[in-house]
């Protein structure tokens, strides 16, 4: 009787501090706030609020760490309620927190926090009350600072850098005994707040930098495939998407795979935008930072639908969201499945992809850059001046099919690959590109046209809208006219011709020009028509 009239006289006297743990679902996830009650009767320990197996099994855990830990397990009837108690709750990373609660209700006294603030809680308990890390923490806590929660306990494994992560405390502890005495100081304003408790500003930085990258990944082992190569760097420099296409062995992957060694790092907020998606998915180590180069995905080309796009039960993220800020790379692209291919449409359009599961919705961010690899038919041959396709007119027809061409319509270069042919004007050697060129020697211009991009509009040329193309890529009548006529010769649509236009822009700014030449826009249309052996576009 005495220890129920204790109870309620500290539920009177102090306010108590709300703990809050994550519910990892899709690319938002949920906050989730563990409340303890105590009550007289039989000594047991109930979870409610839709708990799955594995954070109903944290009773027993966190039971057992407790006490391991040298600390008592309250004699009363405890139940616990993960709120709202209309949202499933998965995964292990509820033990701490249910642990704290149990530990905050039991003694109150030690835990007096008059302003009810909350604090984020997430790690999973060992029998002996040390601490291991949970998938998805970076994303709890982005969004517990999103949230205005000040404070953070998570396992020390973790080794976040919280001004990286928003305006939130972060303290990593080892032990159960640790994280109560945090949770205790923090209720009752002991601990010492220092600097680290500033948030890092999104300040527009123009500059671009590029790291390091493994020797076999230098773009001076790819010989004889100049026109790929510029080609390849114009795309780095735009964010354009590029299909390139010839037959096996003309090293269309060889030079795809070494890309990403075009590419300069991520700024800080996309950096915290891919970081918070691997987490999700758990495809980063417990003490990664930040992720500050730009994903390079490249699925089997037997990827299922839910593998791409993303799904399952958790929601987890597809290959188009972990290459988000980065680049999606299909090799062997008419293998994959055509649902599979149609679905890149409206991500390409809108950056982002919408998954819906058992009446709840997600919206996963999308914004990658497309590269596509492929043969000019079933064989392999059809174009090669050395080589004999055995493929029917009705078997090459198809197989391009798989692509539909609103697919192909988003792809700004297209560029055929193949041996011992050059085309008819070499725009490769008139910019300076030659066989077995470093990949130093092209981040240059590379680096020159992102810098002058982001400067003059804060984004690259790819993601220019209509009215920012007529705004920043204004042409001279004669380039109007020239166009126009070009248009008209190739049946181009209206994406098109923005397509030939950004492209031009791209061209202009790699040289540093202000205007548009009429050579930039020749190359553009040149890379867009795709002059070669194929012509099928």
């Amino acid at each position: 009787m005495y220890r129920e009239k204790n109870l309620k006289l500290n539920l009177e006297d102090f306010g108590n501090m709300k703990i809050v743990s994550f519910s990892p679902f899709g690319y938002e996830g949920a906050l989730v706030v563990v409340e303890v009650d105590l009550r007289r009767g039989i000594p047991s320990c109930d979870v409610v609020g839709l708990a799955d197996c594995a954070v109903k099994e944290s009773r027993e855990r966190m039971r057992a760490a407790i006490r391991n830990s040298g600390l008592e397990f309250p004699m009363e009837r405890v139940l616990i309620n993960l709120s709202p108690a209309d949202l499933k709750k998965e995964g292990s990373g509820f033990d701490l927190a249910i642990a704290l609660g149990v530990l905050q209700a039991a003694n109150q006294e030690d835990f007096q926090n008059n302003s009810q603030e909350k604090i984020l809680v997430m790690g999973e308990l060992e029998l002996s009350g040390k601490l291991r890390p949970v998938r998805g923490t970076h994303a709890a806590i982005l969004t517990a600072s999103a949230e205005n929660i000040k404070y953070c306990i998570i396992p020390k494994d973790h080794n976040l850098q919280n001004h990286d992560l928003g305006k939130i405390q972060v303290f990593p502890v080892s032990t159960l005994l640790e994280a109560k005495e945090v949770l205790k100081k923090i209720a009752n304003k002991t601990i010492d707040f220092s600097e680290t408790n500033k948030d890092k500003k999104d300040i527009p930085d123009y500059s671009v930098e590029f790291s390091d990258f493994p020797k076999e990944m230098d773009f001076s082992s790819v010989k004889n495939q100049t026109a790929l190569v510029r080609a390849l760097q114009i795309a780095a420099a735009g964010k354009h998407n590029l299909l390139a296409y010839g037959p096996p062995g003309c090293g269309k992957t060889l030079s795809l795979q070494r890309y990403n060694s075009l590419l300069p790092n991520l700024s800080l907020k996309e950096s915290r935008e891919v970081t918070r998606i691997w987490s999700l998915a758990g495809l980063i180590s417990p003490d990664t930072q930040l992720v500050n180069k730009p994903p390079f995905r490249m699925p089997h080309q037997s990827a299922s639908l839910e593998g791409m796009v993303g799904g399952g039960i958790h929601c987890h993220p597809g290959e188009i969201s972990l290459a988000h800020n980065g680049v999606l790379f299909l090799d062997e692209a008419a293998e994959f499945r055509t649902s599979v291919l149609q679905t890149l449409r409206v991500p390409l359009e809108n950056h982002a992809i919408t998954l819906s599961r058992a009446g709840r919705h997600t919206v996963f961010p999308a914004d990658f850059q497309l590269l596509i690899a492929t043969n000019p038919c079933p064989c392999g041959n059809f174009g090669s001046p050395d080589k004999i396709c055995l493929c029917s007119a009705s078997a090459v027809e198809n197989y391009w099919k798989k692509f539909s061409g609103p697919l192909l319509d988003r792809v700004d270069i297209r560029i055929p690959v193949f041996n011992n042919q050059k085309p008819k004007r070499d725009f490769a050697a008139e910019a300076g590109i030659y066989s077995g060129i470093s990949t130093a020697e092209l981040r240059k211009s590379i680096k020159k046209a992102q810098e002058i991009q982001l400067s003059r509009q804060g984004k690259l040329n790819s993601k220019l809208t209509p009215e920012e193309i007529s705004f920043y890529c204004t042409l001279h009548p004669v380039l109007e006219e020239y166009i126009s006529k070009v248009a008209e010769k190739h049946d181009f649509s209206a994406r098109a011709i923005h397509s030939c236009i950004k492209l031009a822009r791209t061209i202009a700014d790699m040289q540093g020009f202000y205007d548009i030449k009429l050579e930039n826009l020749e190359e553009a249309v040149f890379l867009r028509k795709s002059q070669g052996v194929l012509d099928i576009f």
